[in-house]
């Protein structure tokens, strides 16, 4: 099979960059790596995976690692800050597979299982180096990298995140990431029993958890913050504590009463962006959180990364011209991401608002419809 690139460089060895390797080694293109952490760590805690980024994880081949390490859930119970039931969203079956709902994991774990299948295709990781200039013309991408070396490649695909190093560099015109209003706190948590997905809506936040194994869960609060800063380590527990006071719903006071510094507590600042077509120049494509970071809203943003690598794949798979190949990735790709990114920046809208809870239940109902179609 005549392949539109033989020699491809990765720059980022996150979830997207990991799941295009993977991807592409199945098509017989040699593939390397480029990981600036010479330790190729992920941070964070859980993460909760959609019915459609599972079907995408089966495409990479990592769904039965996924369903032993991690948990499968059904359906997303909304409550009031008291525990009233207000809205329980269904998550249908995936059409074509037995996926039955999504499920939730912790990113590490994740992480290590993709990892796992990087390596085990045989692509070359180079951990501790990244690029330090690219150079490009008709026949190839040049890449000089910051241990001294210099190769040349005939694609080179960014997967460098929501910061983008290349996307800086190529796409100076490009978008920035804007801060959305709103932190989200996540911890690790026992399950307390939760056998689902659970949010719960206060004033001006909602708080919600997901089971990520047998025994585990993640719990998220997303705040109304409205400046961009760092919460100092020793004040994470306190807050998170005292944010919590609202919520009267009874697996909720407890789960106050147990919090404590081993529940791995994490505050970030949430941010989107949405970067205009072409999302290449040349020999050089940017995918991931380079061209859609979304906030966490609809659960997709890993996953949306995931089912970039499944498209790319089929649309080298499916030959032609580079350009041609590049093009018809991007079209695929343009209003699924789109979807995804707004419709999570409209559901923070109205948790900062104290906007529609119905409006809410309907948004998440009608996207998680949307991506059950072919991707």
């Amino acid at each position: 099979m005549a392949l539109p690139a033989q020699r491809v460089l990765i720059i980022g060895g996150g979830f997207s960059g990991m799941s295009t390797a993977i991807q592409f080694r199945k098509l017989g293109v040699d593939v390397e790596i480029a990981e600036i952490d010479p330790n190729w760590r992920t941070d964070g805690a859980g993460i909760t995976v959609s019915g459609p980024s599972l079907r995408a994880l089966g495409a990479i081949g990592v769904l039965p690692q996924f369903r032993e390490q991690g948990a499968m859930t059904r359906g997303v119970e909304q409550y009031s800050a008291d525990g009233t039931l207000l809205h329980r969203i269904e998550t249908p079956q995936v059409p074509g597979t037995d996926i039955l709902g999504g499920g939730g994991i912790m990113r590490p774990v994740l992480a290590n299982i993709l990892a796992d299948a990087t390596r085990a295709s045989g692509a070359v990781v180079r951990l501790g180096t990244t690029f330090s200039k690219i150079e490009q013309d008709e026949d190839a991408v040049t890449v000089e990298f910051t241990d001294g070396t210099r190769q040349s490649y005939d694609l080179l695909v960014a997967a460098d995140g929501v910061y983008s190093s290349v996307r800086k560099a190529l796409f100076p015109e490009a978008p920035t990431p804007a801060y959305s209003g709103q932190g989200v706190w996540r911890a690790v948590l026992p399950r307390f029993g939760a056998e689902t997905s659970m949010m719960f809506f206060g004033k001006d936040s909602k708080v919600g958890f997901t089971p990520v194994s047998d025994d585990e869960m993640y719990l998220y609060y997303t705040e109304l913050r409205p400046t961009r800063e760092r919460i100092p380590d020793d004040q994470l527990l306190p807050h998170l504590r005292g944010l919590l006071d609202e919520y009267t719903a009874p697996i909720l006071v407890k789960i106050r009463e147990y919090l404590d510094e081993s529940c791995q507590i994490l505050y970030r600042p949430l941010e989107g962006m949405m970067m205009p077509r072409p999302w290449y120049k040349g020999r050089v494509l940017l995918i991931g959180d380079c061209v859609h970071a979304t906030t966490p809203h609809m659960a997709s943003g890993a996953g949306m990364g995931h089912e970039d690598a499944v498209v790319l794949g089929e649309e080298f798979a499916r030959g032609g011209a580079l350009p041609e190949v590049l093009e018809r990735y991007q079209n695929r790709r343009w209003e699924r991401c789109r979807m995804i990114v707004a419709n999570s920046s409209r559901l923070g809208e109205i948790e900062m608002t104290g906007g529609s809870r119905e409006e809410h239940g309907q948004i998440m109902s009608l996207s998680i419809a949307a991506l059950l179609a072919p991707i």
